[in-house]
C-alpha cells in the first residue's frame, strides 16, 4: 500500500523540473544491454522518469511495459515517448499484476533502490522467462577531483539546513570503488547467474541555475519544508556563482548490473 508520505510520490509533484534535470545515460551502456537481448525484447521497466532511459530503450526496438507508481510522471512519459510499443502502467511494481515467465528483461535505472529488498530479487524471478535478464542501472556520484572540491566544501551549507552529509550520505566512492549494492545480493541469490558488472564514466556539468533544477528533482529536498529547502537552494546556487565561476562538474560512473535467470 502506497502511504500519503510516500517518498516516490514527491517526484510526481516535480514532474517538469525532473523531466528537465535529470541526465541520460551513456550509448555505451545500451549496446552492452541489448548484445544479451533477442531482437525485439519485451522489457519491463521500473520507475522510468520521464523517460530518461524509456526513449532509448524504444529507439533499439524494444517492446516496454513501465511501471510508474505517480500519474503525473507517467502522464510525461507518455507524452516523451508516445509509441504503439510502450504500455504504462500507474502502479506499484511490488504488487502490479504483471504476467509471469514472460519478460526478456526487467530493467531500472536509478530508480531501483525504492524496491524493497526482498522484491527486487523475487519480482523479477517471476516476471522473466527462464534465460531473462535482470538490468539494474545506477548513476553514483565518486570521489573525485574533477569537481573542484566543490561537494567537500559545500558540506557546510547542507549541515546549515539539517542534511548532512546531503546526497552524498555515505560519503562517496572513488571510481575504482565503485560496486553496486545490487551485484551483492545477485551474486548470492542461486536463481540468477552470469552476474556482471560494466562502468561508464559519466560526469556532468551543471550551471548555477542548473544544478539547483537538479537538486529539486530529488525526493530529500521536495520533501524538505519549504522555507528551509528554499534557503538551501539559494545559498548552494550563490555559492556555485561566487566561488566556482558559475558552473560545477559532478563527477559519475554508470553501472550497469546485468545477471541472468537461471
Amino acid at each position: 500500500m502506497n502511504l500519503p508520505n510516500d517518498a516516490r510520490l514527491s517526484f510526481n509533484e516535480a514532474t517538469e523540473i525532473y523531466d528537465q534535470a535529470r541526465p541520460s545515460y551513456p550509448r555505451a551502456l545500451y549496446d552492452a544491454l541489448f548484445a544479451l537481448l533477442p531482437t525485439s525484447p519485451l522489457i519491463v521497466e521500473v520507475g522510468p522518469g520521464t523517460g530518461q532511459a524509456t526513449q532509448d530503450l524504444l529507439a533499439r526496438g524494444a517492446m516496454v511495459h513501465a511501471v510508474k507508481i505517480g500519474p503525473a510522471m507517467a502522464a510525461k512519459l507518455q507524452a516523451n515517448c508516445a509509441s504503439e510499443r510502450l504500455q504504462i502502467s500507474v502502479g506499484d511494481f511490488e504488487s502490479l499484476h504483471i504476467e509471469p515467465s514472460t519478460g526478456d528483461a526487467v530493467f531500472s535505472a536509478t530508480a531501483y533502490h525504492w524496491i524493497s529488498t526482498g522484491a527486487q530479487l523475487d519480482r523479477p524471478a517471476v516476471i522473466l522467462r527462464r534465460g531473462g535478464v535482470i538490468s539494474i542501472v545506477d548513476l553514483i556520484q565518486v570521489d573525485s577531483r574533477d569537481d573542484g572540491g566543490f561537494f567537500d566544501a559545500a558540506q557546510a551549507i547542507y549541515e546549515r539546513y539539517g542534511q548532512g552529509q546531503g546526497h552524498r550520505s555515505p560519503p562517496a566512492p572513488t571510481r575504482q570503488e565503485v560496486r553496486p549494492q545490487m551485484y551483492e545480493a545477485l551474486e548470492s541469490d542461486p536463481r540468477y547467474e552470469a552476474v556482471s558488472v560494466r562502468r561508464y564514466d559519466w560526469n556532468q556539468s551543471y550551471t548555477a541555475a542548473e544544478y539547483r533544477r537538479l537538486m529539486l528533482s530529488y525526493s530529500v529536498t521536495q520533501m524538505m519544508e519549504p522555507t528551509e529547502r528554499a534557503g538551501l537552494l539559494d545559498d548552494i546556487e550563490a555559492f556555485i556563482e561566487t566561488d566556482y565561476a558559475g558552473i560545477i562538474t559532478r563527477p559519475l560512473v554508470a553501472t550497469l548490473t546485468t545477471a541472468i535467470l537461471a
